[in-house]
Formats: structure tokens, sequence, C-alpha cells
């Protein structure tokens, strides 16, 4: 089905929500608890499934919301629905602190996103989730956006939440490699693998991990600079020692070999 039109527009700088009005019959669909406030006239209802294929039987939405499970993700969706005679508003926020990305799927490769599993925030009924299993079995041993992702597809708007600032990249029949964990989507025509850091040396010592996620071909790569893994970490303790070895395998242990 063709994703309802849906008018928003993003609110705050550092800790940001979106707000979303609907007109009247409008729907959006978001992740379970995730809804901030909504106005008199949104009325709201869980169900199994996105709601991209009505006429799915229930075997078939539970198999779609069965394989949820495996991002992590609740078995169940929230649907918004502007029950009003005039328009009405919605919004949502992250369970952490980031940025909302307003993807327009229209304008994706193929119409398809392929998004860390815990990215998806809210979109346009119509859109669908389904899981990504990545290909490169290392990607999900060794990085941190794991071997099962998610996929969004659609030709309308959805949000994407990412942790601290997001920097998109468009490449060129180009690699880039990044910081496993700050990967927050791709277009479906990139490669995505994890591959060593470099040197045993750099590895040990370099502060920067074992292992850099990488990413070939020609399509838009969007990177997060604080994903929530990271932030967790610095907020630990002892998490925010500021040595070059805090990120190696070491930790704190580079101490010994400082003069």
């Amino acid at each position: 089905m063709n994703s309802h039109e849906i008018d928003y527009r993003i609110i705050g700088e550092d800790i940001q929500i979106v707000e979303i009005e609907l007109d009247p019959n409008e729907t959006v669909i978001a992740e379970a608890g995730s809804m901030l406030f909504m106005e008199d006239g949104i009325m709201f209802e869980t169900k199994m499934g996105d709601g991209s294929q009505p006429s799915q039987g229930f075997l078939g939405k539970l198999m779609q919301a069965g394989s949820r499970l495996l991002t992590g993700e609740s078995l169940f969706m929230t649907h918004f629905t502007n029950r009003g005679h005039g328009r009405r508003k919605v919004a949502f926020a992250a369970p952490y602190p980031g940025t909302v990305m307003p993807i327009n799927l229209a304008n994706i490769y193929g119409n398809q996103l392929i998004v860390q599993r815990d990215g998806f925030l809210c979109a346009a009924l119509g859109t669908s989730l389904s899981v990504h299993f990545n290909q490169r079995i290392g990607s999900g041993l060794f990085g941190g956006e794991g071997f099962i992702l998610q996929k969004i597809q659609g030709d309308g708007m959805a949000f994407v939440h990412a942790g601290g600032v997001v920097i998109e990249r468009q490449l060129n029949n180009e690699t880039l490699r990044v910081d496993t964990g700050c990967v927050v989507a791709f277009e479906p025509n990139i490669s995505f693998d994890i591959q060593r850091a470099g040197s045993l040396r750099s590895m040990v010592f370099g502060g920067e991990g074992l292992f850099l996620a990488t990413l070939r071909g020609t399509g838009r790569v969007w990177i997060q600079s604080m994903p929530i893994s990271k932030l967790v970490q610095r907020l630990s303790p002892g998490g925010g020692q500021a040595n070059k070895e805090s990120g190696s395998i070491l930790g704190g242990l580079g101490n010994l070999f400082e003069d």
C-alpha cells in the first residue's frame, strides 16, 4: 500500500523530538513507548505488525511481528490515527539523547533503507519493517551493528533516531571505514563489513578498538557520533578516563605502558 502523506517538524537541537501533524484518518506507526504527547482526537491502538499489508492474515502478521524480536524490539507496534475533524498533532521522542533523521523513502535507492536495529522511531502508515540479515557473518561476530539489522521499505516519510550528531556521506564507488557501532543507516547498494583495524600493535594500543566497519559502493551512509553503547561505556565507573588506550582491549591497563 502507498504510505500516508504526513507533515512534520523536528523540535530541539541536542535532544530532538519529531512532531507529526495528521489529517483526518491519517495514521503514523511508532515503536511502543515512544509517544511524547498527542492532541485530542488522536486515537492509538497496539497492533501486531506494521499494517503495510492490510489483507495479510494472522499467521503472516505473527511471523512479521516475531521477526522483530530478533532485533530486540517489541512484538507489537502502536498505530496513531487522527479520528477528529481537523488536523491533530502527535509527537515522539527517542529513549536516549540524539538526533531525529527524517528520511523520505521515495528518494532512497530501491525505496529501502538498512538501519541499526534500535534506530527506527516512527513512520507513515504503509511503511514496512522487516529483518535484514547481514551477509558478512564477521559483522555479526565483531561489529557494533551486529548480524541482524532492520530494513525499512516504503514511499513515505520514516524517522530514524541516532546518538549525538549525524553525518550524511555520499560514497561514489568509494570505501569508508567507521568506528563500529557508529553506522546508523545506509542504502541497500552499499556493502557493509567488519575488518581488522590494522596491525597488532595498533589494535592493542591504538585506542580505536580491534575492528572497524567498512562500507563500500555508491550510495548514502549516515554516521552517528555517540552511539548508545559508547555513551553507556563513558558513563559507567571508570569509563571517562581520557587516555588513548581507553578504547582498546587493554582499557585502563594501558596506563602501565606510559612513561
